[in-house]
């Protein structure tokens, strides 16, 4: 694809007609070097611009007959287009019912100290939701959204009516920070990453009863030992940072922990039991009481996400007398650095089979070579997998957030060799901005998708989102790809 490129005042613009230009900068180099959708056994199916607002996570709700697509918004603000109206970062809501034809709903801004700051002090990051059917005291016919508020609070939404989302409660406040949340619609326990003040590390788990989502009820603070209250400063308040929770819920009885920030990763099992009803002052011996196993991944590697394989039958060892079926958990680190200023980040295998003694048996990569990611701009590795176990998918295809190279379906099904099977990275937009490295004291920019977060629906549609602005793209698995997934579900 031909750029044609002008030198103006030391800026340089790169334009191509369909996309348009961008000049996005006053220092150094900065380019607008628009890209070209690449895939294999993926296509385009809908895509909604998101008002331009930078995404960090979505989830898919089937609502009162209708599709409907929550996303969460890192700081920053754009204009609502349906209002006309300057708003900081907060919660898109849009109909995805027809994929093809994505309709933006509506735009709960946040409230933050600092609203129209970027990056994760501000906006609504963390988005949940449950049908009030499935709560043990939820109203039925309605629906509720959790989400972080900036890094002051967590809140409780109606979004019975999309269009006329209402506030119902603050579940806590008064926070340093927050991050991911999970949130069991079958109990109401929600697992949500909190700064509290007196803890020693900037997030930690607290865990709330949200059976009524009017009324939360608070359960416990839950981290490592070490970080609790009164024990010895870490070497830095991020040290072995909490980054969310899997929880296998009530039946599973596990949840399965991330940590780490720009290192020091680590995957902890605990009990679910034993955490809800056990001893709850965060003393070592109690925080120690629910833990199962305890695996350091690196201090090179952040957990970032993890993804559960339960129960998995391998087909090599069909014939073996014992150890056919195995449990495995993927561990995703997180990419940091633009242009691959790190070490690599990839995605990990861990056997916890005999989950007291987890090891790790394979990983997974996107070799660099395939797209030149390394110089194409932005991060390049993994930041998390969808959550929804849906049955089309779940043990056969798992698609992962490859920051500027996209979303990849990898086929799990042998978790000991773990294939990619297909791909997509959308094209860039006037929208999309850029990212910087700094090299000999300039700043050098350049334009380049960044996944932030994938997820999928029930019809079996994958869904992916983009923290450089470029909103998000609805797509579906093709070819031998789509051979390998159930849609008989």
């Amino acid at each position: 694809m031909k750029l044609n490129r002008v030198q103006v005042a030391g800026w340089v613009i790169a334009c191509v007609a369909v996309v348009g230009c961008q000049s996005t900068g006053t220092q150094g180099t900065r380019e607008h070097q628009a890209h070209e959708a690449e895939a294999r056994n993926m296509r385009l199916v809908g895509y909604n611009d998101l008002q331009g607002r930078t995404a960090f996570e979505t989830v898919i709700v089937e609502q009162n007959g209708r599709w409907i697509a929550y996303v969460g918004h890192f700081g920053g603000q754009a204009v609502n287009s349906l209002t006309g109206q300057n708003e900081a970062n907060g919660t898109s809501i849009v109909d995805v019912t027809d994929p093809r034809r994505p309709q933006y709903l509506h735009h709960i801004p946040t409230q933050s100290a600092a609203p129209m700051v970027g990056g994760e002090g501000s906006g609504a990051q963390m988005v949940k939701v449950c049908a009030g059917k499935d709560l043990p005291k939820g109203e039925r016919g309605k629906f509720y959204l959790l989400r972080a508020a900036g890094s002051q609070a967590h809140e409780m939404w109606d979004v019975t009516i999309p269009e006329k989302p209402t506030r119902i409660a603050t579940v806590v406040d008064k926070l340093k920070s927050t991050h991911e949340q999970w949130w069991e619609c079958d109990t109401g326990i929600a697992y949500v990453v909190s700064g509290v003040p007196d803890w020693q590390v900037r997030r930690m788990t607290q865990i709330f009863d949200l059976s009524d989502p009017a009324n939360p009820l608070f359960i416990r603070n839950f981290g490592l030992v070490g970080q609790q209250p009164g024990a010895a400063k870490p070497p830095n308040p991020r040290f072995r940072d909490g980054h969310g929770a899997f929880s296998t819920g009530p039946q599973g009885n596990r949840l399965y922990f991330g940590y780490g920030n720009l290192g020091d990763g680590t995957l902890q099992i605990v009990d679910r039991q034993k955490l809800l009803t056990g001893p709850r002052e965060p003393t070592a011996e109690n925080l120690l009481y629910p833990q199962v196993a305890l695996l350091p991944i690196g201090r090179w590697q952040a957990v970032h996400a993890v993804y559960p394989l339960l129960g998995m039958e391998v087909a090599e060892f069909a014939r073996n007398t014992r150890g056919r079926v195995r449990d495995f958990i993927l561990v995703m680190p997180e990419a940091i650095e633009n242009e691959c200023r790190e070490e690599r980040q990839m995605l990990f295998v861990v056997d916890v089979t005999n989950e007291s003694e987890p090891f790790g048996v394979a990983n997974f990569q996107v070799p660099e070579q395939s797209g030149n990611f390394c110089s194409r701009g932005a991060r390049f590795g993994p930041h998390s997998t969808q959550t929804n176990l849906t049955p089309i998918y779940h043990k056969r295809i798992v698609f992962v957030a490859w920051f500027n190279a996209g979303v990849r379906a990898v086929d799990v099904r042998d978790p000991f060799n773990l294939k990619e099977v297909g791909f997509y990275i959308p094209s860039t937009t006037g929208k999309t901005v850029p990212s910087c490295v700094k090299l000999d004291g300039k700043e050098l920019c350049k334009t380049a998708i960044v996944t932030n977060a994938v997820e999928v629906d029930d019809r079996g549609y994958v869904y992916m989102v983009d923290r450089n602005n470029t909103g998000m793209h609805i797509v579906e698995l093709t070819g031998a790809a789509r051979e390998l997934a159930n849609f008989s579900k």
